[in-house]
């Protein structure tokens, strides 16, 4: 698809729906296209092409396919800047979770997710805890931090956090080439 032209026999009129349903979006319907999200995203500032403003425009369109496959809904850092100024209360940091969980729901996820998992299922937590850190640690009278990847893998098989990053319980399968541009 163009990046200027809609095509409405793929528009979704039920998605905004969906996300105003999930815990975070629910606020999905206020957006008045201010823009005030867009002016005081840091990751904007950095990236140009990322726009929290045009991501919410889509959704409330229901270009549906766009939005769980574009890599932008993953770039939010979460900052709160867009969520302190919103006049309408739109809070974009949770709205943008809410995409992303149903992106995950339908097999979408980014591919710094998924190491994410690995990490925690390899060691417990995000960053490896070696023998430096824990030396580090004694220096400051701190005690050792053990891996207890053990306590993790029991979470994940609960959840079925695997299953549902590996696309196995997506009920659809939005984007067949994985996360897209």
């Amino acid at each position: 698809m163009a990046d200027d032209v809609i095509d409405a026999g793929e528009l979704d009129p039920e998605f905004k729906f969906e996300i105003a349903k999930q815990a975070g979006g629910e606020n999905i319907k206020l957006c008045f296209q201010c823009g005030t999200c867009s002016g005081t995203c840091p990751v904007r500032a950095i990236n140009d092409k990322y726009n929290p403003r045009r991501i919410v425009r889509m959704a409330l369109l229901g270009m549906r396919k766009d939005v769980l496959c574009s890599d932008f809904i993953w770039l939010c850092s979460s900052c709160y800047a867009c969520h302190e100024r919103c006049p309408q209360n739109v809070r974009i940091p949770e709205l943008m979770n809410a995409i992303r969980n149903i992106a995950i729901r339908e097999g979408n996820v980014h591919p710094v997710y998924k190491s994410y998992v690995e990490a925690l299922e390899g060691h417990g937590r995000l960053l490896e805890i070696g023998e430096f850190e824990n030396e580090k640690r004694a220096k400051l009278g701190l005690p050792p931090i053990k891996e207890e990847p053990e306590k993790v893998r029991k979470i994940f098989l609960k959840t079925e956090l695997k299953e549902t990053l590996e696309g196995k319980h997506a009920k659809d399968q939005t984007c067949k080439t994985g996360v897209g541009k």
